[in-house]
């Protein structure tokens, strides 16, 4: 394929937030009325939406304030800004593709504010402050392809010459749904789901690269 654009999800890609956001969405909704292990948070929530959280956790039992999706992003964004790290290889991995010459960006199910202190965190920052894609600014979220040819459009090329990074089944259906080619990033697990959905699967960042044919 002529390869023109490469398409990052934010977390679990580029930062390693989920392990750190998950255990501050238990806590929250522990204190809401909703006990979940780190386990069954992450395979109800990752790869969703805040406001489809807060949905799916009162149909669970949660007793959640109206304001609730406003203060969770309030209370996280504190842990996130201290203690987010890059994904291993996520550098050098950008500086091939940069050395390549194509073209990258970052399109996200979570808020830009969010993706700025995460980004700004671990350095990459400058790299995507104006190449992000944020379904709350587009009112619209994975796994509908919205986003995705969102950022194909403004970037000027086909879905056809895109490639997308995900680690999550909504992610991989959106990309699907786009039809733009996945690779599946999965440190650890099998990855059979996102397999199932036509994604590629890797499991070392620093092999990406190569898989992308630079």
């Amino acid at each position: 394929m002529d390869l023109k654009l490469v398409i990052f999800d934010c977390d679990g890609v580029l930062v390693d937030t989920e392990v750190l956001f998950n255990q501050a969405l238990v806590d929250d909704l522990n204190k809401h009325g909703l006990s979940l292990t780190l386990a069954q948070c992450m395979g109800l929530f990752v790869g969703g939406t805040i406001p489809n959280v807060k949905s799916e956790a009162e149909k669970l039992g949660a007793v959640l304030p109206e304001t609730w999706v406003e203060d969770f992003y309030t209370n996280v964004y504190k842990p996130l800004g201290e203690h987010t790290e890059p994904i291993a290889g996520i550098t050098g991995t950008l500086d091939a593709i940069e050395h390549a010459g194509i073209p990258y960006c970052v399109a996200s199910n979570g808020r830009i504010q969010k993706m700025e202190i995460t980004l700004g965190r671990t350095g990459m920052l400058e790299r995507f402050k104006d190449v992000m894609f944020s379904a709350q600014e587009l009112e619209t979220a994975k796994p509908a392809p919205d986003l995705f040819l969102a950022a194909a459009a403004a970037f000027g090329v086909l879905p056809s010459e895109c490639v997308v990074i995900e680690d999550s089944l909504t992610g991989v259906l959106a990309a699907k749904r786009a039809q733009m080619k996945c690779y599946g990033y999965v440190p650890d697990g099998d990855g059979k789901v996102l397999a199932a959905e036509q994604a590629i699967l890797f499991d070392d960042m620093a092999q990406l690269p190569a898989l992308l044919g630079i």
